[in-house]
């Protein structure tokens, strides 16, 4: 197996991504094969961190005692530019459809993927 891109789920501020070398499908969980054809020709990709705003919803009760400092914080689903949807945290006052661009922020401890809406 090839050595792995950078990416925020290892401390580092990089989102990646796979595409299937078969079927042409991305998906954002890591896998050993394409959740779409079971091929296990897959490639990984760094993503652009672009995209749009397809679910929000703003967490106000802290469910871990590390996360009690961040609330209220916002909670998004985005679909990033690449095809992929993926789960991440955000500017609190984006609304669905919202152009967003992703940063990277400590949150409870680790470093997490931010979006903000594009300027």
């Amino acid at each position: 197996m090839s050595e792995r891109l950078a990416d925020w789920t290892r401390g580092e501020e990089a989102i990646t991504y796979q595409a299937c070398a078969a079927c042409g499908r991305v998906q954002y969980f890591h896998r050993a094969f394409c959740a779409a054809c079971g091929a296990a020709g897959l490639r990984e990709a760094r993503a652009s961190g672009k995209g749009r705003v397809y679910a929000t919803s703003l967490v106000c009760r802290a469910a871990t005692p590390e996360t009690r400092a961040h609330v209220p914080y916002n909670i998004l689903l985005v679909d990033c530019a690449e095809g992929f949807r993926m789960m991440a945290h955000g500017d609190n006052g984006l609304a669905i459809g919202d152009a967003v661009t992703a940063s990277f922020r400590p949150f409870a401890g680790q470093l997490v993927p931010y979006f903000a809406k594009e300027k």
